[in-house]
């Protein structure tokens, strides 16, 4: 069987992040696969939720690619066309105004076309984005807005902890939005050539957003994509998704908790997330367990995968739910923690199409709600490949007969495919996942070949 996300390939396919510029269950039972209360503490009062702390807009690090007078001579052209297409759509002066003030951000196309150095390892990605520090600020932020939260999930069915654990991946609980002019940056890549036709439909949805009052052209900052507000909504998500939880006729996802929390809110239930459901858990595999299941495409239900050996990840039976099915992922290859994830999982999933950030929300929500760090120790010789290793990685595959693809440094379902056959071949555990060792033994494969072939 196969989990119903249309995300989940491209995700295992991310399992391996680029690291670029940029962002365990204990005996307690995780909620028998269903919503973990969150930690215990004293409900404050309901009240209004106070205004959030202004989030720092550090000013982009100086750019390297270079824009000139030709460039800013040929978006100055692009911005008329595109203010007459605005015009014609009915936009306002007020938003077509925005739009003819933009200025081309030369480091927006600089983080665009960026080619990272090095890949980001399961280990380094989780610890750098779940840490104690964060851990300790989201409980506190979990206790100051209970009331707020709790009002939330009764009207959308998503718990608090995972809300805080979303804002706390985005935003860092909101201290900052990313600090770029969000229609400086969007008519910037719409004008850029590699993606203009998405960009474009974004800008315009932007200026829409403006046109309706929400937010003024000076407010909307936002990553270097165009993600906004205290959640990262894209202006598309904003537009279908965001709501006014304080009635006030605008939806402001940067100054407003209350609008904040429930558009994320609004976003999960209206993309399938589940009330009765958490997100998966950390589990143990026997030993001799055969990899291929560990795809994240093969659905099992959870008495079949109890039934193959897998148990919790301290010990101890696997909680059984009747009917609720799961599949199984290792974002961290063999050596690194395994994961049984439910349907809330392709939820988190549809926010951001990367496993490592999936299971780091699910993760942190966890935290939140006093769960203990994951039972799999982090290998002392955990390291990322570089993306020359990971070329080399690839050409010896290719060179092995194991077709990984072009050369490209980049670990897609091609490469990992390759990779599985080639450690099934040398007795290795087939999990796709690429490591030094797994490099070095492909060195000691191809020298082997090298040593065999006859002299010419």
């Amino acid at each position: 069987m196969q989990r119903r996300s249309p995300f989940r390939t491209a995700a295992v396919a991310g399992a391996l992040l680029a690291t670029g510029a940029l962002p365990a269950c204990s005996a307690t039972p995780l909620p028998t696969e269903k919503p973990t209360p969150q930690a215990a503490a004293p409900a404050p009062a309901p009240a209004p939720a106070p205004a959030p702390a202004k989030p720092q807009a550090a000013a982009p690090a100086k750019p390297t690619v270079a824009v000139g007078p030709a460039e800013n001579a040929a978006f100055a052209e692009w911005k008329r066309a595109m203010a007459a297409e605005a015009r014609a759509a009915g936009l306002s002066a007020r938003a077509v105004g925005a739009l003819e003030a933009a200025q081309i951000q030369a480091r927006v196309l600089e983080l665009d076309r960026s080619q990272p150095e090095f890949t980001q390892t399961f280990w380094g990605y989780v610890g750098r984005l779940v840490n104690d520090r964060r851990v300790t600020e989201g409980q506190a932020l979990l206790r100051k807005h209970a009331a707020l939260l709790a009002d939330v999930e009764a009207r959308y069915g998503v718990p608090g902890r995972f809300l805080v654990a979303f804002w706390g991946m985005e935003t860092n609980y909101g201290a900052t939005f990313g600090g770029f002019p969000v229609v400086d940056a969007l008519a910037t890549l719409a004008w850029d050539t590699r993606r203009s036709d998405f960009f474009r439909r974004e800008l315009m949805t932007a200026l829409r957003i403006i046109d309706a009052g929400h937010i003024a052209p000076e407010r909307m900052v936002g990553s270097w994509a165009g993600a906004m507000g205290h959640m990262q909504f894209m202006p598309s998500t904003f537009a279908a998704h965001a709501t006014d939880a304080t009635g006030d006729g605008r939806i402001d996802i940067w100054g407003s908790l209350p609008d904040a929390f429930a558009s994320a809110a609004k976003y999960l239930s209206d993309i399938g997330w589940r009330r009765d459901e958490t997100w998966g858990r950390e589990v143990r595999l026997p030993q001799g367990f055969d990899f291929s299941l560990a795809d994240g495409e093969t659905e099992k239900p959870l008495a079949e995968w109890a039934a193959l050996g897998l148990a919790r990840a301290e010990g101890g039976a696997l909680p059984v739910v009747e009917g609720m099915t799961a599949t199984l992922i290792l974002p961290g290859g063999a050596r690194g923690p395994a994961f049984l994830v439910y349907d809330n999982f392709d939820a988190i999933m549809s926010w951001n199409r990367s496993v490592l950030y999936a299971v780091s929300v699910g993760h942190l929500a966890d935290r939140l709600a006093g769960l203990p760090p994951f039972a799999t120790p982090r290998p002392a010789d955990d390291r990322p490949l570089s993306r020359a290793d990971v070329v080399r990685l690839q050409t010896l595959l290719n060179d092995a007969g194991f077709p990984a693809g072009a050369p490209d440094g980049l670990v897609g379902s091609g490469t990992r495919g390759a990779l599985r056959a080639f450690q099934r071949a040398a007795g290795l555990p087939p999990d796709g996942y690429p490591t030094p060792e797994v490099l070095a033994a492909l060195e000691a494969f191809a020298g082997r070949r090298a040593a065999q072939m006859p002299v010419q």
